[in-house]
């Protein structure tokens, strides 16, 4: 596991070894993903392993300065996209790099864009939302430009999730939840175990004719228009919980 934090890493690692006290091999590495040294220093880690076989370029942000054409602050737009496209872009080379040196006959990459990439919204930010659109784009040449050498490139486009940063932003503010909440035809937001389980499946020889996807997870809210009344549905047990 990559990530800038190194106290995310340390919380996620020790939640990793609750849930499987027995994991045969697991590592954490500080990465800044808008930097190609980190990106290659971290890919190049992995040649004790064996080289990539799969990669998930799932690093993001989505900065609380980030607004619309008029307000959204150039150094935000390039902050977003620095981390957002040019670290997807890394992601993906290094692990193409990886594999063809290790000679790997078949690898998966599956890089993380968002539902924002598909609909619009009136409560925009903008940076966020064209990175993602990049996202999408990228992701689809990359899996025809490498299909024959058998590395797949799928982009997951979730919809929001209900994690703590979500929460935390939502707050009390019933209003505010309810105008995102009504587009799910379940009534509720996403599980972050719901988008895992996707990114398990795309990573796995079970998906091997899957390439070139914008993989949506999202509930059904891109398929909405009015959505049903009534309670929400019970989300999956959440081992982020």
């Amino acid at each position: 596991m990559a990530d800038i934090s190194e106290p995310a890493l340390a919380t996620a690692l020790s939640k990793v070894h609750s849930i499987l006290p027995d994991a045969p091999r697991l590592e954490i590495i500080k990465c800044d993903v808008s930097k190609e040294s980190d990106v290659e220093a971290t890919v190049k880690h992995l040649d004790s392993w064996g080289g990539v076989d799969i990669m998930f370029n799932n690093a993001g942000i989505m900065h609380s300065d980030d607004a619309d054409a008029i307000d959204t602050p150039e150094k935000i737009w390039d902050l977003t996209h620095n981390i957002n496209v040019k670290g997807v872009w890394f992601g993906s080379k290094h692990a193409v790099l990886s594999m063809r040196r290790h000679e790997k006959k078949v690898g998966s990459i599956v890089n993380t864009a968002s539902v924002v990439a598909l609909v619009g919204s009136a409560t925009p930010q903008l940076a966020y939302t064209a990175s993602k659109g990049a996202v999408l784009a990228m992701t689809r040449e990359l899996a025809i430009v490498h299909a024959k050498e058998g590395f797949r490139f799928n982009a997951l486009c979730p919809a929001p999730l209900n994690t703590a940063l979500l929460q935390d932003w939502l707050g009390d503010d019933a209003a505010k939840r309810h105008r995102r909440e009504i587009h799910f035809p379940s009534g509720r937001f996403g599980e972050a175990i719901e988008q895992a389980q996707a990114v398990l499946f795309l990573a796995s020889d079970e998906s091997s004719f899957v390439n070139g996807t914008d993989f949506v997870v999202d509930g059904g809210m891109t398929r909405a228009y009015v959505t049903s009344q009534g309670p929400a549905t019970q989300p999956p047990a959440n081992f982020a919980r």
